[in-house]
């Protein structure tokens, strides 16, 4: 299976796989795919320059790149304004409330101040932009659309391709006029920020819109081979994977956490719920005890971005270390219904080549 992409970006097969995890990112660039590494964990510059130069040492030489979410309007940077002095009293009872009631213990006194809401914000996006450009990163995408236009000069002038997330044809024509090099089609069934169109039917829409200009990778619900051969036929380039590595081994290198997989194991296709809960913006959640008190009576809306993430991010970290599979907080994809195993990237990748191979073989017969 070789398409243009893999001219585009130098790798044997045309499956990109977006991870917050760098061991994951490196799997995926080793087993022929391209690895990307989302950058929003990262709150300081110096943190995410040591995981890209380990990133460097372990990718075998073949490509990878990063994601990196730049808001396109923080209209608190900038200014003296205290972003936690902005969270409405009733909120922070809310949350409190809801994490007493589910039973989520404190954070150890020594992780109370930490911070994990940084990377969200645009400035701290943009150190992380400085940081990749030092590095041999071939893409920088952002999940947020098209980056700012310096920031899309600043990377061509490092020869680094540029991705936007695009769930509209109209965002993906304004995307290439930005001067993006490639679109990452993303559907309604997708993981994390989505838009409202599925998959099925936003593929060939943006592939028309502005697939003579740029490559389109599909996203939302590919978990298969099938579903990959679906992408091209749709007139994709390559697939753009993110929710179906969570369960890979690698995953639990970075994360530890058990918890999670196990809950993201045992959950159907019908187990997400979309939501501004996470970040403000509608995103992909996997539907737990957490995710359903906000929708409870009384529950208060969600605050625009990056508030939501402020109010969150304590919370976040409670529920992480609590070890409990029904209060996790992830987002995942509607096709964590099929995930329903830890198994090695390089063992998921084989699997994806060799059903892609049976749907061309099987669809050539009916010719």
């Amino acid at each position: 299976m070789r398409t243009s992409l893999c001219d585009t970006l130098g790798v044997e097969h045309p499956i990109v796989g977006f991870t917050p995890s760098e061991h994951v990112a490196a799997a995926i660039s080793r087993a022929g795919g391209f690895g990307v590494l989302g950058c929003v964990r990262f709150n300081d510059a110096d943190e995410l320059d040591r995981v890209l130069d380990w990133m460097d040492r372990n990718t075998d030489g073949r490509p990878y790149g990063v994601d990196i979410v730049m808001p396109s309007k923080v209209p608190t940077e900038g200014t003296d304004v205290d972003l936690a002095e902005m969270i409405p009293a009733e909120h922070r009872e809310f949350v409190d409330r809801t994490l007493e009631r589910l039973g989520v213990p404190d954070l150890p006194e020594e992780d109370e101040q930490s911070d994990s809401v940084l990377g969200w914000l645009h400035s701290v996006a943009r150190s992380h932009v400085d940081v990749a450009l030092q590095h041999p990163v071939k893409l920088i995408a952002n999940a947020l659309g098209s980056p700012p236009r310096d920031v899309i000069e600043r990377a061509h002038d490092h020869d680094i391709l540029v991705a936007a997330l695009a769930g509209k044809g109209e965002h993906a024509q304004r995307q290439v006029d930005d001067g993006v090099d490639l679109v990452v089609a993303q559907g309604h069934e997708a993981g994390g920020h989505t838009g409202e169109i599925a998959t099925m039917v936003l593929v060939p829409e943006i592939v028309d819109a502005v697939g003579d200009r740029v490559p389109v990778l599909a996203a939302g619900g590919i978990g298969s081979g099938r579903q990959v051969a679906a992408a091209l036929a749709l007139g994709a380039s390559g697939a753009w994977m993110g929710s179906y590595w969570l369960s890979t081994a690698e995953y639990a290198l970075t994360a530890g956490d058990t918890a999670m997989q196990q809950a993201l194991l045992k959950a159907g296709s019908g187990d997400t719920v979309r939501s501004r809960i996470y970040t403000g913006k509608p995103a992909r959640l996997l539907k737990t005890r957490w995710t359903e008190a906000w929708s409870e009576p009384g529950a208060p809306e969600p605050l625009p971005m990056p508030l939501q993430n402020v109010l969150v991010s304590q919370a976040h970290r409670r529920i992480m270390r609590s070890d409990d599979p029904e209060v996790v907080s992830m987002p995942v994809g509607q096709i964590v219904g099929r995930m329903n195993e830890i198994r090695r990237v390089d063992d998921v990748m084989a699997g994806l080549l060799r059903e892609v191979d049976e749907t061309f073989a099987r669809l050539d017969k009916l010719r």
